[in-house]
């Protein structure tokens, strides 16, 4: 594996009404539970000319368990319903320090979103149980073998992808619902329902 595929993300993302049937596979394959739920709150910042988010980059700085600075930019995907995405990510030691250090440099926090994640191992692929304002969501993430493998494991009846990120579906839940808030955060949402169908534009065929 060469240095850039290291630092490649490829990863499918299926939204689930809920994450019981889910977890109740997981245990009988007998996967590993990597890390249990923990809350993470994260920061996405912009440059002076907010040129990050519509070229979908992402320089975010996330706190759960520890401090992470990542940057994102999109690479093509490998094939239908999966999102490629180089990464590159490293652990700080101070969230407010980063903060301050980002803005120094002429970043400024632009939005702000929470979420509840529980991690697991799943035939090597990283399979992610995520609990976010505006719906519950699989994560899996692995080679496209590993991938592949563990979405027909988890969803033998065939799953619904989204090849979409967080922000991606949130500016365009903001749009159609017309949304006056700009943070994804559970308090925003507090009596906001979201239709079952929101993110039907993104959808790609089951496999």
């Amino acid at each position: 594996m060469n240095d850039h595929d290291e630092h490649l993300e490829i990863e499918v993302k299926i939204q689930v009404a809920t994450h019981a049937p889910i977890r109740q596979k997981l245990n009988e394959l007998g996967a590993t539970l990597s890390a249990e739920r923990v809350y993470e709150r994260n920061v996405r910042f912009e440059d002076t000319t907010y040129s990050l988010t519509p070229s979908h980059r992402v320089l975010r700085l996330r706190q759960d368990t520890r401090t992470r600075l990542t940057y994102k930019e999109p690479q093509p995907e490998a094939y239908a319903g999966v999102q490629a995405r180089t990464e590159l990510e490293v652990t700080v030691s101070d969230f407010a320090l980063m903060e301050r250090i980002l803005e120094k440099l002429g970043f400024f926090s632009a939005w702000i979103y929470e979420k509840y994640r529980t991690t697991y191992t799943l035939y090597s692929a990283e399979v992610t149980l995520d609990e976010l304002p505006f719906g519950n969501f699989v994560e899996i993430e692995g080679d496209p073998a590993a991938i592949e493998k563990a979405v027909a494991a988890l969803f033998p009846d065939g799953a619904t992808r989204i090849p979409a990120s967080y922000s991606d579906l949130f500016i365009q839940l903001k749009a159609r619902l017309e949304l006056p808030f700009g943070d994804l955060t559970f308090a925003n949402f507090k009596g906001v329902t979201v239709p079952p169908n929101a993110f039907t534009k993104l959808l790609t065929k089951k496999g």
